[in-house]
């Protein structure tokens, strides 16, 4: 079979969309210690952890490409607070869930629970942080689904 003939992976079939917003999913096993840039150095409990960005700009949900590279360890770049959690080894990026065409980020991330880091993907708004921890991943995504049916 040519490359030509190859079909596509499914997530490649999602309907095209210019951008949204966006949650992340992501299983932390066991405690993490993460410098995350100018934040400085934190230890995250174990858990389930929801970071919620934005994809509005031209390349859209492309971003949530890039940070799935980063999660993969293909990509090695850390620019966004969200980029020190995902690159860590430890941590593993579970899904992701959005909400095309719409400027949610922070109703999104105001609605979910408190995170660990102060001012974590939150650089450029008053939310207090863009990361939520839950206990465990299933309550992470389980409170993701319900914020994001209620916006």
């Amino acid at each position: 079979m040519s490359a030509d003939e190859r079909p596509l992976p499914a997530r490649l079939h999602r309907p095209p969309v210019s951008g949204g917003t966006y949650t992340l999913v992501y299983e932390v096993p066991e405690p993490v210690t993460l410098s995350v840039g100018a934040l400085g150095e934190w230890t995250l409990p174990a858990g389930g952890y929801a970071y919620t960005g934005s994809a509005l700009g031209s390349g859209g949900f492309t971003r949530v490409d890039r940070h799935e590279r980063v999660a993969a360890g293909t990509h090695d770049t850390r620019h966004w607070h969200v980029d020190y959690l995902g690159g860590h080894p430890a941590v593993s990026l579970v899904g992701d869930e959005r909400l095309p065409d719409r400027d949610a980020e922070c109703a999104v991330a105001s609605a979910l629970a408190d995170g660990p880091v102060p001012g974590f993907g939150a650089s450029d708004c008053d939310c207090t942080s863009h990361l939520a921890r839950y206990p465990d991943l299933e309550a992470a995504r389980e409170a993701v689904r319900a914020v994001l049916a209620e916006i």
